[in-house]
């Protein structure tokens, strides 16, 4: 398994392996161990919303101890890792994901997807999986980002977010 086969199953199931928007924290804590809470859940405490856990390049939204929020972060021209759950034997992995290699990935796998007016302005880009809802953005890479083509738009993150009632 690859980071992109971890990109694409997500952008077609809105799931990352068994995780998924909905699940309790703990259950997700049961699969992935102990997170990094953010700053605010040290100081505040765990009741406090819409501040994310980490496990490396992964991050899970939390409110009212829920998972509302799936997200994988990338570099562009670095490396990341992901938990062993989400990418099997994961070490690190290059983290550089050109728009256009994903899109033929997404196309591949017969995975939907429209333009994310939303999220795409200036120098960034992004696009809206259907029927997942998954959102990816891609930007130009900055100056400190070590790409082999600084004029394509390279993934930055993907997420889903859904509201919790």
């Amino acid at each position: 398994m690859t980071l992109m086969d971890v990109l694409v199953d997500f952008a077609r199931t809105g799931r990352i392996g068994p995780l998924h928007c909905g699940m309790p924290l703990a259950e997700a804590e049961d699969l992935l161990g102990p997170g990094r809470p953010h700053p605010a859940i040290v100081m505040k405490g765990p009741d406090i919303d819409g501040y994310p856990y980490s496990w490396d390049g992964l991050r899970l939204d939390v409110t009212r101890r829920w998972v509302s929020g799936l997200c994988i972060d990338l570099q562009p021209g670095s490396t990341t890792k992901l938990p062993p759950l989400v990418l099997p034997a994961s070490t690190t992995y290059e983290a550089t994901v050109q728009r256009e290699e994903l899109i033929t990935a997404l196309d591949d796998a017969g995975c939907g997807h429209d333009v994310n007016g939303v999220l795409t302005f200036g120098q960034q880009s992004s696009i809206l999986t259907r029927p997942a809802g998954v959102c990816a953005v891609f930007s130009l890479p900055g100056r400190d980002n070590h790409v082999p083509h600084r004029d394509r738009h390279y993934m930055c993150v993907m997420h889903k977010h859904a509201a919790l009632v």
